[in-house]
């Protein structure tokens, strides 16, 4: 008997609640399969709170049937290699196939097609009904027909509320090939597909060229071809293969699936990326999964995966953050501070959008999160032209005026505070320094004066004595850290907060003090908290090499996975944002950072692997560090490391690998590979004298 594919989810039913539904997306539209409307990238409509993702009614939304027959076998796939949907239909004498997919690569087309193949030389004619809820209608966009064009319907229609006063309104245009009701394959064909295409942009002229080349390859057979080929292209370059259970290695292509469908697309630079949701571009309608709006999720949570792979895709992101700097500075200016404050939650503008105030005013170590992508890409890249250039190193100006605008001097302990912050526990709103938020910031401003000594740029004496004398609250007498001012130890938490610390922060502290930490927080966190916690501690026990205690808390996860589709929900009892890309990717960073032990550090990719029992191998493909690609594989007993792609940046000898424990240093030459026994050590650059 052949083994289950871990990439590909079958199930010969749907799930009762719709929302978990497999998604269909790229960094540019978003459905779930069966769903009456897509969204767009960065296209919301409604002011401030009540600003949303645009619901456009989805020309793809058909679902396959044919007339009922005793013996059919009908089953229902996510195959995540190609990024398809698949609902096929066997029947005595022929198979029907649905195809919907998003478009890989031309990330303004939506497709689908219908496939019915004859199992017999010859027969009657055969007919599949196609089943359409579309309807040309949204509550968000003031719709028009325009002329159809090459034979396929156009509509166009600006949003109808801006995001702030005198704001933009972007206009969607969508050209979609008329769907049948039926189509039949005549007696004397074997096999035929009819295909259906939907082009989206925010302009006519976009709008018809994507629709054109994708009848141009549709006619050449190579639309979905295409889209296969674009997937194959990013499994190469970013794949983690466990052998070990199904479960696991299932979870976490699903987790790379849902989360790879949301970056841009390989070679696009120059894309103009809006984000990502919790809920990713599928969800985000008024009222569902944070109504798609950005918040510290894709910061703190996706970009670290991301980075590791494709830090192309990961300075699209920061260059989003760019963007909307505008808008954090009018926060800034607005709460009475200087430099900008990055929106709790932000959609277009970078104005914040959060419909609860104390959100937007309280939960400010996000201008932390953001200013740790930003220096974490610094480091895996070495590329000063994003912040020389492209705007990079004002957003790490402002977020430092800020930080040394918001701190207050205390007299009594000789140092800075922060006062009236909510943490990440948002359980404790109006604390006094959150010692998260308060080493985010201190991380923030060693960043911005290391940065600016990098460009050469002159560092005002304020950013040096906030950074020296900023206050991180420690119990010396149980000798962990406190929350907050005032934490009683027993007080419950509601997700990962001070665990943070130690990764991804990497706060300095000795073993004792992170299992103190470790210790203290775990019995006290909401076991109904957002899945995305667990995770965090799972690589914590793993630091401290306690596999055992780690996937205690790993197995965690797997009662916010849903069936059939590994979609993700943000708690365990099914509430709160579906197919949660926040929780996949704590889950993955504990697989991809957890077991490898790898921390990104100034001069360094530092690792220090290990296996549980459970997991004989792990593959890790593709991992970039100063512009080289690197395979990891790990086992109990050895690690190799393969250079697939030497870096275009570091001039010869490139790169080489120091183990710890014995201080010898390995070359790392492209398409050889070395292997030693499991150990700690890094990746660094070979130094020339």
């Amino acid at each position: 008997m052949a083994e289950e594919d871990p990439a590909v989810f079958t199930s010969g039913t749907l799930p009762s609640d719709p929302r978990l539904l497999a998604t269909v997306t790229n960094a540019y539209l978003g459905t779930r399969v069966y769903r009456d409307i897509l969204h767009v990238n960065g296209v919301y409509n409604g002011a401030v709170g009540d600003c949303h993702r645009a619901d456009v009614p989805s020309p793809i939304n058909v679902k396959m049937s044919v007339a009922a027959e005793d013996s059919l076998a009908e089953t229902f796939s996510l195959d995540t290699r190609t990024g398809t949907y698949i609902h096929r239909i066997q029947a005595p004498g022929y198979t029907a196939t649905h195809r919907i997919y998003a478009h890989q690569s031309l990330v303004h087309l939506l497709a689908f097609s219908v496939t019915i193949q004859r199992s017999t030389l010859e027969g009657e004619p055969i007919t599949v009904n196609l089943q359409t809820q579309f309807t040309l209608e949204s509550p968000d966009l003031d719709l028009h027909r325009g002329a159809d064009f090459q034979g396929a319907h156009y509509v166009y229609g600006k949003t109808l509320v801006p995001e702030v006063e005198s704001g933009p309104r972007p206009t969607v245009h969508m050209i979609w090939t008329p769907v049948l009701q039926a189509v039949t394959l005549p007696e004397e064909e074997k096999e035929k597909t009819w295909e259906f295409l939907t082009a989206v942009a925010e302009s006519e002229e976009d709008v018809k060229r994507s629709f054109s080349e994708g009848m141009s390859l549709i006619v050449s057979r190579s639309l979905y071809v295409s889209h296969v080929q674009a997937w194959t292209a990013l499994w190469k370059g970013c794949c983690v293969e466990v052998e070990g259970p199904l479960s696991l290695s299932q979870a976490v292509y699903g987790c790379l699936y849902y989360l790879l469908s949301a970056i841009p697309p390989l070679g696009s630079s120059d894309f103009p990326f809006s984000g990502i949701s919790p809920g990713g571009l599928s969800n985000g309608t008024s009222g569902e999964d944070y109504w798609g709006h950005v918040f510290w999720d894709q910061d703190t949570w996706m970009y670290p995966n991301i980075l590791l792979f494709y830090p192309e895709a990961a300075s699209a992101i920061l260059k989003y953050r760019i963007r909307t700097l505008g808008g954090a500075l009018c926060n800034a200016q607005e709460q009475g501070y200087k430099g900008a404050k990055f929106p709790w939650e932000s959609a277009a503008t970078g104005r914040e959008v959060c419909p609860e105030e104390v959100y937007g005013n309280e939960e400010i170590h996000i201008n932390g999160d953001v200013l740790l992508a930003f220096e974490q890409y610094y480091y895996i890249t070495q590329d000063l032209e994003l912040f020389h250039q492209a705007g990079g190193w004002e957003v790490v100006h402002a977020v430092a005026q800020y930080w040394c605008s918001r701190v207050v001097w205390n007299p009594e302990d000789q140092s800075y505070h922060i006062p009236g912050v909510l943490p990440p526990d948002e359980y404790h709103c109006a604390v006094d320094n959150s010692v998260y938020t308060n080493v985010i910031a201190q991380r923030s401003l060693n960043f911005a004066v290391d940065l600016g000594s990098q460009l050469h740029i002159p560092i005002p004496e304020e950013w040096e004595e906030v950074r020296k004398k900023i206050k991180v609250p420690f119990d010396k007498s149980r000798n962990y850290h406190p929350e907050y001012d005032g934490y009683c130890p027993g007080e419950q938490v509601k997700q990962a907060d001070v665990v943070l610390l130690g990764f991804p922060v990497m706060h300095p502290m000795d073993p004792e003090v992170r299992r103190n930490d470790l210790e203290m927080y775990e019995p006290v966190t909401d076991p109904q908290g957002p899945a995305m916690t667990w995770s965090m501690f799972a690589i914590g026990w793993l630091e401290l090499k306690e596999t055992g205690r780690a996937q205690q808390q790993l197995s965690k996860c797997f009662s916010n996975i849903t069936e059939p589709f590994k979609i993700w929900v943000e708690n365990p009892d099914g509430s709160g944002a579906v197919n949660f890309l926040t929780g996949m990717s704590g889950f993955l960073q504990a697989i991809v950072y957890g077991y490898t032990g790898f921390r990104i550090t100034k001069k360094h990719l530092k690792f220090d692997p290990i296996c549980p029992d459970d997991i004989k191998k792990l593959k890790i493909t593709g991992v970039c560090y100063l512009g080289s690609k690197l395979d990891f594989t790990l086992t109990k007993e050895d690690v190799t490391i393969q250079v697939t792609q030497a870096s275009s940046v570091l001039q010869p000898p490139g790169l080489e690998a120091v183990l710890a424990g014995t201080g010898e240093h390995l070359p790392l030459n492209e398409g050889q590979s070395i292997s030693f026994p499991a150990a700690a050590g890094w990746i660094q650059k070979v130094e020339t004298i």
